[in-house]
């Protein structure tokens, strides 16, 4: 039971470093406006224009697809180390490694899946997302 503790504690920790360090890294944000508006991560076209890239709508939609991205990463490698050390501590037990293996074949299907949503987003916006 302590090494289960151990192991929690050690994720948990390790996910905690590489959020603050994802957090706290400096960045340079241009503040810009929209609809008169300043903001630093939205930028939408002040002439009125009729295109889709040019609203804010559009500016908000990429920073969530990059938010989720970022975070299904994050989980994704959080899932793997977790899922390796139970594997790797199962010492002999059957039901570790089955829970294991579990945990490491749910985060491969998790992150195809999230690959397969970006994809048909791409596919479906014209354009793409990011063009």
């Amino acid at each position: 039971m302590k090494i289960k503790q151990t192991l929690k504690t050690l994720v948990v920790g390790t996910a905690l470093l590489i959020s603050g360090l994802i957090f706290s890294a400096p960045t340079t944000v241009a503040a810009d406006t929209c609809a008169g508006v300043t903001t630093a991560i939205i930028h939408c076209d002040q002439t009125g224009g009729k295109r889709t890239q040019d609203s804010g709508v559009w500016g908000l939609l990429l920073v969530v697809i990059n938010i989720l991205t970022a975070g299904v990463g994050v989980a994704a490698v959080g899932g793997i180390i977790y899922g390796a050390i139970l594997y790797t501590s199962a010492g002999g037990s059957p039901e570790q490694v089955k829970k294991a293996m579990g945990i490491i074949t749910n985060v491969v299907i998790g992150v195809v899946a999230y690959a397969a949503m970006y994809s048909v987003l791409n596919f479906l916006i014209p354009g793409g997302i990011f063009n």
